[in-house]
């Protein structure tokens, strides 16, 4: 991905949420018997004259597997179908790689849901190239795409195949009851602070950090942060750019100093027992269930921790705090590593999977993604109905960003996102050197 496009997804995500207050309204979600105003052939009632609308089935793939959102998209497509009752939705939900390997053995034989997960970027560029994606961009003129903020994140050469529902941040997040039980007064905002701390709660007999390496993404942020902190927003345009514009490698410094750096709390022990085969849902039950002082996650993870917790409740004192800024390093505490969520549309999508997502992403149905915690709006106006004060901190993070670097799984393509995964995990493991990772990766790069 090249600097300019970064620097446009930035400045876009970045005032979504800034002017969120005062942007213009979305579509209102409908009541239970009325269509909501989308377009005409949804709205309108047929004549007296005209015969019934035609029976149309919905195909919708999400990853929300727990609550709230899980029961929230329920409600939304049980409404939908209630005010529209010729459609029908089929919901597959699934979790987060089961998803993904689904996804692409069911793309490789040219079959695509109407309406599925997508981080844009990366992935969709391929699935726009190989013709496995429907053009709404005329759909989104006007009231509807006025409405949404960061629909850059979900475009292609200037046209749009999807829209986001959510825009948020990878932060840390930490039990502050922890920390005062080891005696920390304040959160770290250098890296040798950072370090400092997790040895300190290791003495104390507490688990620093809860990470899901079975997943290999969760470790794999890490990762990337320190890459971010070390080298600048520089370091990774310069390597991802392709053709005259790369002026950078993944075998650079900043890579490689970043593995060295992942590698002290590895070497540290301060990752919980059986964290390489540990899921995501597993790190957040360690961290929901008091087990590990902090995790690294995104705008997801208070919900997600709480809903694996034992108790339902997960951490009753948690706070959250920028990925530490590394002495020496061209990056800033407040450059933000981060993404979202967001349904890419279809090729074969018929006009009434257009209208639901557009239902979806209405302003009220925003204002409970807002309000629930399920993630951070990005219809105009809906920010102000976060509720949840953690969600508040992910939101003001973005806002007072001074710099936005997409997911490095997500902004490459996703050949190039297993590859990234794969290979920082070897540094988890203690089966590669930093060097032969960055060797790893650059060779992949290279290879697409």
């Amino acid at each position: 991905m090249t600097k300019k496009l970064l620097a446009l997804i930035s400045v876009v995500i970045i005032a979504t949420l800034l002017l969120a207050a005062c942007g213009t309204p979305a579509t209102q979600a409908p009541a239970a018997t009325e269509a909501p105003a989308a377009t005409a052939a949804a709205t309108e009632a047929p004549a007296a004259t005209e015969a019934a609308a035609e029976p149309v089935v919905i195909t919708w793939w999400h990853i929300t597997t727990k609550d709230p959102g899980l029961t929230e998209f329920q409600k939304m497509a049980d409404d939908y179908m209630a005010a529209h009752p010729n459609v029908k939705i089929e919901i597959t939900v699934l979790e987060n790689e089961a998803f993904k390997t689904k996804l692409t053995t069911v793309m490789q034989s040219g079959e695509v849901p109407d309406i599925f997960q997508s981080w844009g970027q990366g992935g969709m560029i391929e699935q726009v190239n190989a013709g496995l994606l429907k053009d709404i961009t005329a759909d989104l003129k006007g009231e509807w795409g006025d409405s949404l903020g960061a629909l850059d994140a979900f475009a292609v050469d200037g046209k749009n195949y999807g829209v986001p529902w959510d825009m948020g941040a990878v932060t840390f997040w930490y039990n502050k009851d922890l920390f005062a039980k080891a005696g920390i007064t304040t959160v770290p905002t250098t890296w040798s602070e950072f370090l400092a701390d997790c040895e300190t709660l290791k003495k104390a007999g507490i688990t620093p950090i809860s990470v899901g390496e079975g997943d290999k993404w969760p470790g794999m942020h890490i990762w990337a942060y320190l890459v971010s902190r070390i080298g600048g927003a520089e370091a990774f345009s310069a390597a991802a750019a392709t053709g005259a514009a790369r002026t950078g490698s993944f075998n650079d410094e900043a890579f490689v100093k970043a593995g060295y750096e992942l590698k002290k709390l590895v070497d540290g022990g301060y990752f919980q027992e059986g964290f390489l085969g540990a899921t995501h849902d597993q790190m957040n039950a360690t961290f929901g269930n008091g087990e590990a002082a902090m995790e690294l996650g995104g705008q997801w993870s208070p919900s997600v921790e709480k809903a694996n917790s034992a108790d339902g409740v997960g951490v009753k004192n948690m706070g959250m705090f920028n990925f530490p800024a590394v002495e020496g390093g061209a990056g800033k505490v407040t450059d933000i590593v981060g993404g979202g969520n967001g349904f890419a549309i279809g090729k074969n999508a018929p006009p009434e999977a257009i209208d639901f997502v557009k239902y979806l992403t209405n302003l009220d149905n925003q204002k409970i993604v807002a309000s629930t915690g399920m993630g951070i709006p990005v219809a105009k106006g809906a920010a102000a109905s976060i509720a949840d004060p953690n969600m508040v901190m992910v939101a003001d993070a973005v806002a007072n960003s001074t710099y936005y670097q997409l997911y490095f799984d997500q902004v490459l393509p996703s050949a190039m996102g297993s590859i990234i995964n794969d290979a920082v995990q070897k540094i988890f493991a203690g089966t590669a050197t930093p060097e032969e990772v960055c060797a790893e990766i650059e060779a992949g790069f290279l290879a697409q």
